[in-house]
């Protein structure tokens, strides 16, 4: 289903270079489902829809048993045969070097020269015994137009009771700290800084404590504490009228909400108020306007693809965010329709928990040149 999805994407797009992120390669179980990867990537470098994209660079980062470096990332690039002028970074020569043919690259990730990777330290995040969290990094030059591109899984909420006691919560401040780390680090001195576009599984989610006060603001709230440690177990919200009907009930994992058209309705854009994590970076990062419901937790039932699971609250978690020098190579033409779509992929249908996003654009190679190229361009998140 996926990869169907996917492929039509393409093929209604028909980009010149595609861009593919992914995050948790392998899945959940990836000590289990790790060997089902490399057949995947041969289906979809052989499929219908990239036949026509004689170059591919494909970076899988599946030694899990390697768990001081180990991140779940896949980072996919594909070049259409009509593209001629496209080079790739080499980050230990500190030169672009002509991308042919295709490679797969998954076991020496850490010496590859053609990409940056680094795994979150593990304080970051000390309440995972470890965590797959981190970023790669890629770079590239189209014509004279240079650029990276990164592929990012920031930190999620453990609890959705911790999440609710305080605004902003105590996870949107590990997932600041580890995007400066990111943003800081790709801005360094050690290259020469380029537009960016970073996108991945940022696990952005909305303010907890003040989405909950307002679908629950007629509504009395009930804690209940565990009577070994008395710690909150759980909290039922009740309207104050009509039979003391359950609204919400909140628990670590579960965040069962009476009424889930609320984040559909209108694609949820009138919960967007709500979703904040981003504007601490609102001089760095630049996003289009969200026009997609949420992408996250969405039902792993194949006959359920708008459904949402009901153990958190619905967000949007993946993006694409890019600098303001990267926004700028964005081109519209005025009498084109639909040249810059930014959206998610398969609505209807299920995708796994997070809907993938992707970001369709004309890049301007020789802006304010008299003979300056667009390009299409297509990253999926």
């Amino acid at each position: 289903m996926w990869l169907r999805e996917f492929c039509q994407t393409v093929q209604t797009h028909r980009p010149l270079f595609v861009a593919l992120h992914c995050q948790e390669v392998g899945g959940k179980n990836y000590e289990a489902s790790m060997t089902h990867v490399d057949s995947f990537i041969k289906e979809l470098l052989s499929s219908d829809a990239m036949k026509d994209f004689n170059r591919a660079r494909v970076y899988l980062d599946k030694n899990y048993k390697s768990q001081e470096q180990f991140t779940a990332l896949g980072c996919c690039y594909f070049i259409h045969e009509s593209l001629k002028n496209i080079q790739q970074f080499d980050f230990k020569a500190k030169k672009f070097r002509k991308v042919v043919g295709k490679e797969v690259c998954s076991d020496a990730l850490p010496s590859t020269a053609t990409l940056e990777k680094e795994k979150f330290p593990q304080d970051y995040f000390p309440e995972c015994k470890w965590s797959r969290k981190g970023f790669i990094r890629t770079r590239w030059a189209l014509a004279d137009c240079a650029f990276d591109l990164v592929n990012i899984h920031l930190f999620h909420d453990a609890s959705n009771l911790v999440a609710w006691e305080k605004s902003p919560s105590v996870y949107s401040g590990t997932r600041q700290k580890a995007l400066g780390f990111v943003l800081d680090r790709i801005t360094d001195q050690r290259f020469e800084r380029l537009p960016y576009f970073i996108f991945g599984d940022f696990n952005f989610r909305l303010d907890s404590k003040q989405v909950i006060e307002s679908l629950c603001s007629t509504a009395s709230m009930q804690t209940v504490r565990s009577t070994d440690t008395n710690e909150v177990d759980k909290l039922i919200f009740r309207e104050s009228d009509n039979d003391h009907k359950v609204v919400l009930q909140l628990e670590k994992k579960l965040f069962n909400y009476i009424n889930q058209d609320v984040f559909r309705e209108n694609n949820g854009t009138q919960l967007l108020e709500f979703d904040r994590e981003l504007s601490v970076f609102k001089e760095r990062l630049h996003e289009l306007d969200i026009s997609f419901p949420p992408s996250y937790p969405y039902s792993e039932d194949s006959s359920q693809g708008k459904q949402y699971m009901n153990t958190r609250c619905p967000a949007w978690c993946d993006r694409i965010l890019m600098s303001a020098s990267a926004k700028d190579l964005l081109v519209k033409p005025e009498n084109e329709e639909k040249s810059i779509t930014y959206d998610n992929i398969g609505p209807s249908v299920c995708m796994g928990d997070h809907k993938p996003v992707y970001l369709y654009f004309r890049l301007n190679t020789g802006a304010g040149k008299p003979h300056a190229n667009k390009h299409k361009c297509c990253v999926l998140q």
